[in-house]
This record gives structure tokens, C-alpha cells and sequence, in this order.
């Protein structure tokens, strides 16, 4: 990613993704209209790196969402969710700090973006194990997991949730374009304790529904901006409907350049009153990284590439947990 991206980039749940003018750049923007619905285009799994427009990827899962209808009903989630115990506290786990000086990490199991493609070779086909990765970054002091679903784009399954969950006692955050109420009974059945909303591809009422029904379900959310213009948007809402259960995230990455810069969330996080609930997102690499954020009061953060391209990716972790004299 070192050659400039045109200025109407975006980044995606866990990677930069370019998007068209006009359409899904702000909670006050139109979702795709109909017409465009009907006329994208059926989207085999991608195998190379390649730019993807925001928009066509909200319009396929549009369309991924009303074939899920079509299979699974609400009522039949329901079903699926009484046979599920409580989902585990997600935002408790992350908010939890014995000491200043103590980072929480969002250990994200990706397999590749459309950007970047595969992360490493042997994660396409069969050599993809999410229940390892998260075993691994259970061992390396992860506070929580971040799990990417969607298939299409990110390589991402809905049944990886249920695996990492198996595997380790760690709360788990669904990432994926989250658009519709279905996707969050569908999250909730799949063992999902926590989801993505992205600010950017969401009406201001459409993102407020999606914090609620997400409420009722017992489901943290993590609502994601990148710029100034969307945190004061979505600002008047951190916190709704309980504080308990909604977090805010700032994404790191300038999306003129397609650069991360961590002091974007030190500069931006002087916005919000309740800096507990920030985490940082994108670009955290090193000890030093977190110190910086610590010393600005943020205490979370979600990491995934940068572990991922490890051949060990709960060893990566641990270092970058290492104590840093920044704390001192």
C-alpha cells in the first residue's frame, strides 16, 4: 500500500477499500437505490488483490442479506439464540485495565483484503485454522478477538465465530459490513458477542436502530468513523443505549494517501469526553504505539495485518504488549 489511493478511498472493516462519490461517505448519505441492487453483478470470492468500490461491496451484501432472508427467518435465529447462552462481555473485557500502564489489544483473524489479497499464502484453501490463531492470541494476552466474515471480500466465514469461540475463552467481535437488522439476529445466532458498525455506510437512524436491536441482544457494538465530520456525527450517540455496551473507534488511516498515522487518533480523541470507550484502529505496531496512545488516555486498541503476517501470530502479540518505558 505505499503508492497513493485517489481521495474518494475508504477502509473497510480491516483493510482500505476505494469508494465511489456520493454513496455510503456519511450517516446522512443515501443507501444504493434499488436500481443498483438489480443491476450488481453476482461476485464470485476474490483470489487477487483488487480494487473494490465501498459501494459496490454495500450493494453485494444488500443482496447477500435478502438471499439470507430468503433461507433464514428472524423467528428461526430466535430459535437459535434460546439454545445460546448470555454472549460474553465484550466491552467489560476491553474496558478492564489493573494499571495505567496496561493496553488492551482486539486481536483480529483475517485472512486477506481486496487490497492486499492473501496475508500470508498459506492461509488460502485449507491452511486457514481461525481456532489456532485464536488459541494463539489467547495465549499472548489478548483482551478480546476480532473475527472477519465476510466471504466475498475478506476471505471470511460466518462459521469462524463459532470456532474462535470454541477455541478460546475470549469475547468475540464480528466484523463485516453490518447494513441490516437481520445481520445482527444473524451475528447474535452465529455466537457473535460483539459488532462493526462503520459510521461511513450508515444513516444516522439507520445506525441508531442497529445500536439498539443490538442492545436488546446483549451485543457490544464498536462504531467505527475516520474523519472529524463522522465522530461529530456519531459523538451525541456513543453510549446509546447503554454505556455498557457501545464503544467508539477511530480508524488511523488518511484516506487521501492510504497511509495509518497513530497521532490520528491522539488528535482526535481531544473530541470525546469519555476517552475509556475509544480504541484505536489500524497502523498499531509497536509498544511504542500503544504507550503514545496510553499517554492520550486511550487504552484499547485492535490490532490484525500486523500480527497476521507473523508466522506466529500470538508471539507477535506478545511483544507488542511488551512494556514500553513511555509508562514510566
Amino acid at each position: 500500500m505505499g503508492a497513493s489511493a485517489p481521495r474518494n478511498a475508504v477502509e473497510g472493516p480491516c483493510g482500505p477499500i476505494h469508494s465511489l462519490p456520493g454513496r455510503c461517505s456519511g450517516l446522512g448519505d443515501s443507501a444504493p437505490a434499488a436500481a443498483d441492487l438489480e443491476a450488481a453483478p453476482s461476485i464470485a470470492p476474490m483470489s487477487s488483490p483488487a480494487r473494490v468500490s465501498l459501494e459496490q461491496i454495500v450493494a453485494h451484501k444488500r443482496l447477500e442479506v435478502e438471499a439470507g432472508k430468503a433461507r433464514t427467518s428472524i423467528e428461526q435465529f430466535k430459535e437459535q439464540i434460546e439454545e445460546l447462552g448470555r454472549p460474553r462481555n465484550f466491552f467489560g473485557a476491553v474496558t478492564r485495565h489493573p494499571h495505567r500502564g496496561h493496553s488492551s489489544v482486539i486481536a483480529e483473524i483475517k485472512r486477506r483484503s481486496p487490497s492486499a489479497g492473501w496475508i500470508r499464502p498459506e492461509y488460502e484453501g485449507e491452511g486457514f485454522d481461525p481456532a489456532v490463531i485464536a488459541k494463539q492470541y489467547h495465549a499472548g494476552g489478548a483482551a478480546a478477538l476480532s473475527c472477519l466474515t465476510d466471504e466475498t471480500f475478506f476471505g471470511g466465514r460466518l462459521s469462524y465465530i463459532h470456532r474462535v469461540r470454541d477455541a478460546a475463552p475470549l469475547p468475540t467481535l464480528r466484523k463485516d459490513f453490518i447494513i441490516d437488522p437481520w445481520q445482527v439476529w444473524e451475528s447474535r445466532a452465529a455466537g457473535a458477542d460483539a459488532i462493526l458498525l462503520i459510521a461511513e455506510c450508515l444513516r444516522e437512524g439507520e445506525l441508531i436502530d442497529l445500536m439498539i436491536l443490538a442492545h436488546e441482544l446483549q451485543l457490544t457494538t464498536l462504531v467505527e468513523v475516520h474523519d472529524v465530520e463522522n465522530l461529530l456525527r456519531v459523538r451525541p450517540h456513543v453510549g446509546f443505549p447503554a454505556r455498557s455496551y457501545n464503544l467508539l473507534g477511530i480508524n488511523n488511516r488518511d484516506l487521501s494517501s492510504m497511509t495509518t498515522d497513530v497521532n490520528h487518533t491522539t488528535r482526535l480523541a481531544d473530541l470525546v469526553d469519555d476517552r475509556s470507550v475509544l480504541v484505536s484502529e489500524s497502523g498499531i505496531r509497536t509498544p511504542e504505539d500503544l504507550a503514545r496512545l496510553r499517554r492520550h488516555g486511550v487504552q484499547i486498541a485492535l490490532v490484525g495485518e500486523s500480527l497476521m503476517r507473523e508466522e506466529r501470530p500470538g508471539e507477535a502479540l506478545r511483544r507488542l504488549l511488551a512494556p514500553f518505558d513511555y509508562d514510566a
